[in-house]
């Protein structure tokens, strides 16, 4: 296998609750009270809806709040990824990924393995530079049981309560995560910091209907026939763990430019342009040693 790409569950289309607006000349995320799922083509409007968007519309009066799934892994981390990453807001290229104890960061030397503080105490992250940035990998036709739809978002509520319920309705039906019945949800609610005005993120639970119970037996049901006619649901998780461990960073690069665009609006400064040069030059100026020596001494300080 080719050192350095990562081998990611593929993708035939994109779940979002947002979209891409134009305002002002620039083209800026927009949030939306409902799903929206686009195949992998775009046009001068922007992504083309998938058949799948109309097909499930129609059973949703409309407004698609709730979309049937499958997992296609029994291992929760293995549905869903999320890491704490910087962006290059011009390129899309991540240049630093860390999960809040270590880091992989781009710099003169190449990639080097640093401290990684959070967010809330990195130096680079000022300003919404760094985000938590989560992928769902789902299957949502039986016409290809391997092929999934992508939900991608820096919402720490979804990432929250996607990763939650994964791991609940694992542990619950004896790691037969990917034979049970679920559906994406789509939530509101208000808070102080959104002014009371609602604010959408993305749940998992059982179909409507479908009880726990239920759920469960049908799971070990599934899980036992399959083995029956021979699928090999362990060697298939770990193909997926060593695709995913190819590469120093997770990164689907077919879309980098759209998490830019998505993630850091046009008018975001999220990166100061001296420190956005040299990553993007790769120049060790003395600058970008200083910041990374003051993060190591912070790192230290916490610890």
């Amino acid at each position: 296998m080719i050192k350095g790409l990562t081998i990611t569950p593929p993708v035939l289309g994109r779940i979002s609750i947002g979209r891409v607006i134009q305002k002002d000349g620039k083209r800026l995320p927009a949030k939306d009270d409902q799903f929206t799922i686009t195949s992998q083509v775009q046009n001068k409007d922007g992504w083309i809806n998938h058949p799948l968007d109309a097909k499930l519309r129609e059973k949703n009066d409309g407004k698609l709040r709730q979309i049937p799934v499958r997992m296609l892994f029994n291992d929760p981390e293995l549905n869903l990824r999320a890491e704490y990453t910087l962006f290059d807001r011009q390129t899309g290229r991540p240049l630093c990924v860390g999960d809040g104890e270590q880091c992989q960061r781009r710099t003169s030397n190449g990639v080097e393995t640093l401290p990684c503080p959070s967010p809330d105490r990195c130096p680079l992250s000022q300003g919404g530079a760094c985000k938590p940035y989560g992928r769902l990998y789902v299957n949502l036709s039986e016409d290809d049981e391997l092929g999934t739809f992508i939900f991608r978002t820096t919402g720490f509520n979804s990432i929250r309560t996607l990763a939650a319920r994964l791991s609940y309705f694992a542990a619950v039906s004896g790691n037969k995560l990917s034979c049970l019945p679920l559906q994406l949800t789509l939530r509101g609610k208000s808070t102080t910091q959104s002014y009371r005005t609602p604010i959408y993120f993305v749940d998992l639970t059982l179909r409507d209907g479908v009880t726990l119970k239920d759920a469960v037996q049908h799971a070990g049901a599934i899980d036992r026939e399959l083995s029956e006619h021979g699928f090999d649901q362990a060697a298939l998780e770990e193909a997926a763990k060593q695709g995913y461990v190819n590469s120093c960073f997770e990164v689907d690069s077919d879309g980098l430019l759209d998490v830019a665009e998505d993630f850091y609006p046009a008018e975001t400064d999220y990166i100061s342009s001296t420190q956005q040069g040299n990553y993007q030059n790769g120049l060790a100026t003395q600058n970008m040693r200083s910041i990374e020596q003051g993060l190591r001494k912070s790192v230290t300080a916490v610890s």
